[in-house]
């Protein structure tokens, strides 16, 4: 292309240089300088000055020479010119007319060379000049007014608004270029209006550049003057809208200013052009952007900064990680992670670990959050993803303050966006956590949305159909979650009704709609969910605190409320589980809404009929009428009352056949369970009403049929009346039991104190007739095995059941159901049939029994039964003739039943029973009465004492964190938790614990006094609370035997206690639980030699104490069980992982106080107390077939896990004592060290020792690591100790190896090569060690090798044996172990070739040897000929013999 540059002028000289004149010689009269200066001109002055300054004005080659240093140079202009103002008159006289000539002013704005920086070009002159601070106000005068000399020039030549004049020929461009970012102004007023003035006279093109420089020309004094005089000329030309918005942005507006400039913009609109309206509308939002955004415009720049910049960001994590006070953290960390966090996907797992740490920690608090979110209007959408990515990572994590900090940001997130698509974004998010099909994630994101429903109704509904995706879950989801969503839909029916949308009324039709679908759906599982969605609806409309909320149809919300109570109640009434599921949930609605009373009337009408159906009028103790079903004999069981009582309980009246029928009996707890909430509600928290209910006898069958004589003779169908009706009068008490004890605790003010106290005597006598009842039932399940109907809806238990029972009877998981056969999955199976008499195959007993099998043992298919027979009739006809002759020859024997006893075959179906609620646990603080001095205790209250304790034991051990996950604990609510928070179960159990330490205290005197004592202590209570007597049966309760039971689950629940972490989390609790357990005084010896001795009433004394009380007891269980004694060894474990685990949580959890006060001298004096104790009982003497190895094993690991020194004990067990018992017990000798220790259980020992001696030397691994970094800084003695503890680690597995020289169990053998292997793959890790160390302790090294050889020779013969006699049981650890020993020949040689040390080594073929040495006959392992080579690769290590002296061997 051809350039349109104007060709360059010829270089025109600055001034034409005078011929030299012949100067005359002063005279005497007229000074020389006189003669000079009137010769001088101006310009000579000026180029005078600049000279002396440096500066070089004549420069042929072009723009004047500057000097290097310019700061210099102005300040000596500056002092030149304040000193004489006569010479700056005549500098700015020369100046002027220097620049008068075009080229002249064009070299001094162009830019200058330096002297001594070669061609590279600086500041121009003017520039220079014009930060002198003198002449600058004169020298922009001077360039304003030479400035319109050049408006003539046009340098547009295109449409595209191009330069044609480069900016070295644009002296117009070169003279504003000098304005522009100048330091400093002297006088920016006087300077800003000259400027405006010329801006008024230039040409279109100008006056847009020069608007647009006004911020870099003028800068920011004189805003209030640019805004007005560019709004002046805005109005008279509106082309130069676009660079006066741009200097409208650029300039530093206050708020006045900054609106007045926006309505500037404003007026603008409808006389711009067209092409024009994309700029006005970018100014605006620009300007919203700046005012309201400043802190994004901060959060841009730090993303670009740390934008790609992965070292940055990993530094900036580890600073972050390094702070670990909550004080030490600020809103602005939130914002590096999240910025990290969006800087690529490498980091991201890494802050988002930290994100949690730091909010488990507590130093990331809700409020942080607040201000990080809340600061930042209108979120950029890209902040919004990460913020969803981030919650999204926390709402799926299982802790709990995850979660919460999780939940909270979505809720902010919503609440914060303006926009319906983030809105949406956010419930997007939420419905993606509620179909992981996680339960506890599922749970925290419907938390979230029943939050936001209550909070952001009204922008919810908007969003309703968005929500029906959760509609699709409703069939997986547990009752809990249930309630969740459908109190999500209720909210935004209710509140779309006051909505003025038309989507208001259809929101609430199609809710109605579906419930109603559900309702009368056949399916149990849609009318679950219709059922618990309609009660859900009724709690809302009909809560007299809703009286304002709109009809969700055309009837009132009551009249709505009753219907739909109506429909529920009429679909179920012929099904006994829906109909129990609407009472109970009915329940809940009344304990928890105070109802309208037209719905309290339709609820009192339903429980009128209760004393229809279920009770019989009685007179003077005796019944009006007797009606039997099958011509059973009936009698009045368990009458509290006496004569007075005015009812009974018809029981057996009405039962019927198992799988004829549903039973009414079958809802009977349930709708009792509605009548006592009834009562309560009217008469203000007393049942007086209803107290005959507390003491009145049952209808049950004679008590005489069930003795073994008159048993035997009755039909099945009668036998299952007679079982059928003591299950129903057990959960009957058990329902007494939990409605009445709520009459007792210290919230019920209602009532008398007599009252209290008449009530209590009864619900004990009652609670020793559920434990007499519940017994029978057992041992006549045993007899005759069926299974009960269900009192409790488990809807979440499919497909699994978990049973806790242990026993005899398999655990029965088919269920029949309305004629169809459902198998459940089961967990394990204990036999083959249902007889006690089981077959013991293995694989029978662990193979899954399907539906021909259930048909098998029917004994008959399905097709051959006759209508009156029922599959369970059937399948028990065969198994019961066969064993009557067996209970005919037993019939005149006496029956024992012993209540400490667990109960084997009721467990496995307990599941099925009315579950005892916490409140029921309230009768453990009952008074005790009949207080004497014959025993311990005379009331028989420790049976009672002990079926409560197991219930508490079963409901902790449901929220255990040991506990394995299943299904039916993920999705069902523990027995009697049903909307409990845990925090409420530990405030209800907080006033038990000195209870349950003064009968374990009985206990334990019991057991220290070691005689059967007053036994007919239960017989005289029994008879108290009307127990029958059966003939030939006797119920009873050994003291000893109880007591032993007491004791176990005592130390079982104060152990689970201490390790719930989220009891540990309630201190209170905590505290109250520990002072329970404490004993009556503390020496203060006990502290000796700790250096922070515990204060009194802290939470490290408490433990303190309750460890030495355990202490005491460990003395007595010790003299009495070794079984018992191991009970206190685990419950001191257990205390000293409580320990750990209390430290281990973050300091927001437990307090300041708790962390800096607690000693952390307590574990390592905790745990040499523990190792010194299991070394006791390991010295005790034990029955070894009452303990089994599993007990052993534990107890010798608590021993070698918390003694001083395993490494010491283990080379003691293994050198002496073990050969020692070994040989003692052999020889008949009984003066073994440790009597647990027997050839029956030598294998434990031997494993365990293994074990731990791995363990050991993994710790020495470690440890020697931690020495050889930079910082170990080592010591001799030090390293001598380590390799100490390493030889000591050799000779433990070169001693059990070497055992089996002398022992032929394949047990032994296997054990041997399995762990021999695994320490030697150990052992090679500290080569490196050992070679770092060879030539300072080269001789004990050295014996370390030699040593382990000895141990690889046994291995190598073990091996070869194995082979020879297929020995699979060791030969599938063979290659493993082979392969470490190989790796430890290399080793080995590659240490003594990189180390001189005067030894020899070589390899070669071995020969074939047994245990004891003897050479064999390599000929007959021929297949094995080539695996025989190298066989012990370590055995070819040479003695200690110079290097030239080697023989193979």
């Amino acid at each position: 292309m051809l350039s349109r540059k104007r060709p360059s002028k010829p270089f025109v000289p600055p001034f034409v240089t005078p011929k030299p004149t012949k100067l005359l010689k002063p005279t005497e009269d007229e000074p020389a300088s006189a003669q000079t200066q009137s010769t001088s001109t101006p310009f000579d002055s000026m180029a005078s000055v600049l000279a002396d300054a440096g500066c070089t004005l004549i420069n042929p080659a072009g723009p004047p020479l500057l000097p290097s240093d310019l700061y210099a140079f102005r300040q000596r202009l500056n002092g030149i010119f304040s000193a004489d103002s006569s010479l700056r008159s005549q500098f700015l006289e020369g100046f002027s007319a220097y620049v008068s000539s075009t080229s002249n002013l064009r070299r001094v704005l162009l830019p200058c060379q330096r002297d001594g920086f070669g061609s590279t070009r600086s500041e121009s002159l003017v520039r220079v000049l014009l930060l002198v601070k003198s002449i600058q106000q004169d020298l922009l005068d001077m360039l304003l007014e030479k400035l319109p000399e050049f408006f003539d020039v046009d340098p547009l030549v295109s449409a595209r608004g191009s330069y044609s004049l480069h900016l070295d020929e644009d002296v117009a461009r070169l003279i504003l270029n000098q304005l522009r970012w100048l330091d400093f102004l002297v006088n920016a007023e006087a300077f800003a209006e000259k400027l405006l003035q010329v801006l008024t006279i230039c040409p279109h093109h100008l006056k847009k550049e020069i608007i647009g420089s006004l911020p870099e020309i003028v800068g920011d004094q004189n805003n209030k003057t640019l805004v007005d005089s560019l709004q002046q000329m805005l109005q008279e030309d509106s082309s130069i809208i676009v660079p006066v918005l741009d200097s409208f942005s650029n300039l530093n507006l206050d708020d006045m200013l900054q609106e007045q400039v926006i309505m500037i913009a404003l007026s603008c609109i409808r006389t711009i052009d067209t092409e024009h309206i994309p700029y006005l509308l970018r100014f605006k939002s620009k300007e919203k952007y700046i005012v309201d955004n400043s802190k994004a415009l901060i959060l841009d720049a730090l993303r670009s900064s740390l934008h790609f910049n992965n070292i940055l960001c990993v530094e900036l994590l580890k600073e972050l990680k390094s702070l670990g006070e909550a004080r030490e953290h600020k809103v602005v960390d939130i914002w590096l992670l999240t910025l990290v966090f969006m800087n690529g996907e490498s980091l991201r797992k890494s802050v988002e670990k930290l994100f949690k740490k730091k909010i488990i920690e507590g130093c990331l608090q809700n409020h942080m959050f607040d201000q990080c979110i809340l600061s930042v209007n209108d979120l950029p959408k890209d902040y919004l993803a990460t913020f969803l990515s981030l919650s999204a990572y926390l709402l799926a994590c299982k802790e709990q303050r995850a979660q919460e900090v999780g939940v909270h940001i979505y809720i902010l997130l919503f609440e914060e966006s303006s926009d319906a698509f983030s809105r949406q974004e956010v419930l997007g998010a939420l419905l993606t956590h509620v179909g992981s099909g996680v339960c506890y994630e599922v749970s925290a994101a419907l938390d979230t949305m029943v939050k936001l429903a209550s909070r952001k109704s009204q922008e919810l509904t908007s969003l309703s159909s968005h929500l029906t995706g959760i509609l699709d879950y409703l069939e997986v989801f547990n009752v809990e979650s249930l309630h969740k969503v459908y109190e999500i839909f209720v909210c935004l029916a209710v509140s779309a009704q006051s909505c003025p949308q038309p989507y208001g009324c259809s929101i609430a039709n199609e809710l109605l709609m579906i419930l109603r679908k559900q309702i009368n759906n056949s399916d149990l599982l849609y009318k679950k969910m219709g059922l618990i969605g309609v009660l859900k609806i009724v709690s809302y409309i009909a809560d007299t605190n809703n009286v304002s909320l709109p009809p969700l149809s055309h009837r009132s919300n009551y009249e709505e409320a009753v219907e739909l109570l109506k429909l529920s109640l009429d679909s179920c009434k012929q099904l006994p589980l829906p109909l129990i599921l609407f009472y109970e949930e009915l329940v809940t609605t009344l304990q928890n809404r105070s109802l309208h009373p037209a719905v309290m009337e339709w609820v009192g009408k339903q429980v009128l009929e209760f004393e229809s159906i279920y009770l019989s009028d009685m007179d003077s103790g005796n019944l009006i009428v007797q009606d039997m079903p099958y011509g059973l004999e009936g009698e009045l069981w368990m009458n509290l009352d006496g004569d007075i009582s005015p009812v009974c309980l018809n029981i057996a009246p009405l039962v019927s056949p198992l799988f004829r029928s549903s039973s009414p009996l079958q809802i009977l707890p349930t709708k009792f369970v509605l009548l006592s909430v009834v009562e309560r509600i009217a008469n203000q928290g007393s049942l007086g009403g209803i107290d005959a209910l507390l003491g009145c006898p049952f209808n049950l069958p004679s008590s005489k049929l069930l003795s073994e004589i008159f048993w035997q003779p009755l039909t099945v169908k009668k036998r299952q009346i007679c079982i059928l009706s003591l299950y129903y009068a057990a959960n009957w008490m058990r329902e007494l039991l939990n409605v009445f004890s709520t009459q007792v605790g210290n919230e019920c003010e209602t009532i008398s104190q007599t009252t209290k106290e008449d009530v209590v005597l009864k619900l004990l006598k009652r609670l020793r007739n559920l434990v007499f009842v519940e017994y029978l039932l057992d041992n006549f399940l045993k007899q005759h095995p069926i299974l009960l109907p269900d009192f409790c809806p488990h809807w979440d238990l499919s497909p699994v059941v978990e049973f806790d029972s242990v026993g005899d009877l398999e655990k029965i998981s088919q269920c029949l159901k309305g004629g169809e056969i459902l198998s459940r999955n089961q967990k394990k199976h204990k036999g083959k049939s249902l007889t006690p008499s089981a077959s013991s195959n293995a694989e029978e007993k662990l193979r899954q029994p399907t539906l021909v099998d259930v048909w098998r043992k029917a004994a008959s298919m399905p097709s051959q039964q006759t209508p009156d027979d029922d599959a369970s009739v059937a399948s028990l006809k065969t198994k019961q003739s066969a064993s009557e002759e067996s209970h005919a020859e037993k019939s005149n024997m006496p029956l024992n039943i012993e209540i400490s006893a667990p109960l084997k075959c009721l467990d496995a179906q307990k599941h099925k029973f009315r579950p005892l609620p916490v409140d029921c646990l309230s009768i453990l603080a009952c008074p005790e009465n009949n207080r004497s001095s014959c025993c311990a205790d005379p009331s028989a209250e420790l049976p009672l004492h002990l079926y409560l304790l197991r219930d508490l034991h079963k409901k902790l051990d449901l929220l255990s964190p040991t506990r394995k996950q299943t299904l039916a604990r993920c999705f069902n609510a523990p027995s009697g938790f049903m909307g409990m928070k845990l925090t409420e179960f530990f405030i209800r159990i907080r006033p038990l614990f000195l209870y349950i330490r003064r009968n374990f205290d009985r206990a334990v005197h019991i057991l220290g006094e070691g005689a059967e004592i007053c036994q007919e202590h239960w017989i005289t209570q029994s008879s108290l609370a009307a127990n029958p007597e059966i003939v030939n049966t006797c119920v009873s309760a050994s003291p000893i035997l109880t007591s032993v039971s007491v004791f176990k689950e005592t130390l079982l629940c104060f152990g689970k206690m201490l390790n719930l972490p989220d009891f540990l989390k309630e201190n209170a609790t905590l505290l109250d639980l520990l002072k329970a357990f404490q004993p009556t005084e503390i020496s203060e010896c006990l502290f000796q030699g700790m250096q922070l001795i515990p204060s009194p009433g802290s939470m490290d004394y408490l433990y303190s104490g309750a460890y030495i009380f355990l202490e005491s007891v460990f003395d007595v269980a010790i003299n009495f069980s070794f079984t018992l004694a191991s009970e206190v060894l685990l419950t001191l474990e257990s205390m000293v992982t409580s320990i750990y685990t209390f430290l281990a949580k973050p300091l927001s959890e437990n307090g300041k106080d708790s962390h800096t006060r607690f000693s952390k001298e307590i574990i390592p004096f905790f745990r040499n107390k523990l190792g010194s104790y299991a070394h006791k009982l390991l010295m005790h003497k034990c029955d070894r077939d009452d303990v089994g190895g599993s007990l052993k094993t534990k107890i010798l690991r608590l021993y070698l896990g918390n003694c001083q020194s395993a490494s010491d004990s283990l080379n003691d067990l293994a050198s002496s004592i073990l050969p020692q018992d070994l040989s003692s017990r052999n020889t008949m000798e009984d003066v073994s060290t440790f009597p647990s220790l027997c050839p029956a259980t030598m294998s434990v020992w031997y494993r365990v020792m293994h074990e731990e001696n791995i363990s050991a030397l993994n710790n020495l691994v470690k440890e020697i690591s931690q020495l050889e970094k930079p910082r170990g800084c080592a010591k001799v003695e030090d390293i001598q100790r380590l390799l100490n503890k390493i030889l000591q680690s050799v000779n433990v597995v070169v001693t059990l190896v070497n055992m089996c020289r002398n022992n032929d169990k394949v047990s032994i053998h296997a054990m041997a090569v399995k762990y021999g292997g695994k320490f030697i793959d150990t052992f090679l890790k500290v080569f490196d060690f050992l070679e770092a160390q060879f030539q300072m302790h080269k001789d004990l090294i050295l014996n370390l090798i030699k040593e382990l050889q000895k141990a690889t020779k046994t291995i190598q013969a073990l091996c070869s044996e194995a082979k020879g006699s297929k020995q699979t049981a060791i030969t599938g650890k063979i290659p493993m172990t082979k392969r470490a020993m190989e790796q430890f020949l290399f080793h080995v040689k590659a240490l003594l070739c990189k180390t001189p040390s005067g030894c020899s080594f070589w390899m070669g073929n071995l020969k074939h040897k047994d245990l004891m040495g003897q050479v064999v006959s390599s000929q007959a392992y021929l297949d094995d000929q080539s695996d025989e080579i190298n066989e012990d690769p370590a055995e070819a290590i040479a003695e200690d013999q110079p290097m030239n002296d080697g023989n193979p061997e």
